[in-house]
């Protein structure tokens, strides 16, 4: 199995996360509604099992919380996927949720790298900040040793935006993490 346990803790955060990319048991609390919903249809469509507790500085707001969650996960990510033999590598997907469209490209390639190209109308989602999407991709990518292309194509409702965005990363991960073969993809033969 291709899982991962790790845990971190600061004086902002104490993290507990389980991350198995073969599936399993999906259960998350970050403390702020909205993100644990966000990931939880990222664990869902991306086929992985995820275990998350999450306490944070919420009386302050819930920055170090997303963007500490995004560190963990990337780095939980890139243990799992060990030395990336086999995998596709690559995913890109494309998810309509009602009036939004969302875009991902990902390359576990161990050169972390992060586009993002998202508004969002409201700049809330219940105790949620949307411009918290960045940060929590940007985390995720650069410790994840990826690079990852996100782009909302369009939309008018920021609920709708941010989880096309997380289902369609969700989707090319999946793809990306998929075993092809035996061989590492690359031509140099090392990620």
């Amino acid at each position: 199995m291709r899982s991962s346990k790790i845990a971190r803790k600061t004086k902002e955060t104490d993290i507990e996360l389980e991350l198995c990319l073969d599936g399993g048991e999906i259960d998350i609390d970050s403390g702020i509604g909205f993100f644990d919903h966000m990931l939880t249809a990222l664990a869902m469509h991306a086929g992985f099992g995820l275990k998350l507790r999450c306490k944070g500085d919420l009386e302050v707001d819930g920055h170090h919380t997303v963007e500490d969650v995004g560190i963990v996960l990337g780095k939980a990510f890139r243990e799992a996927v060990g030395d990336a033999k086999g995998i596709a590598r690559y995913g890109s997907f494309y998810i309509p949720m009602d009036e939004a469209l969302g875009f991902c490209a990902v390359d576990v390639s161990a050169r972390p790298f992060l586009v993002f190209d998202a508004s969002f109308p409201e700049e809330r989602i219940g105790d949620y900040d949307t411009c918290l999407t960045k940060e929590f991709f940007r985390a995720f990518a650069v410790n994840g040793g990826m690079t990852l292309h996100l782009r909302a194509e369009y939309g008018d409702n920021s609920h709708h935006i941010a989880e096309a965005l997380f289902k369609a990363c969700a989707h090319a991960l999946r793809c990306a993490c998929e075993i092809k073969g035996t061989e590492t993809l690359s031509t140099k033969g090392v990620l």
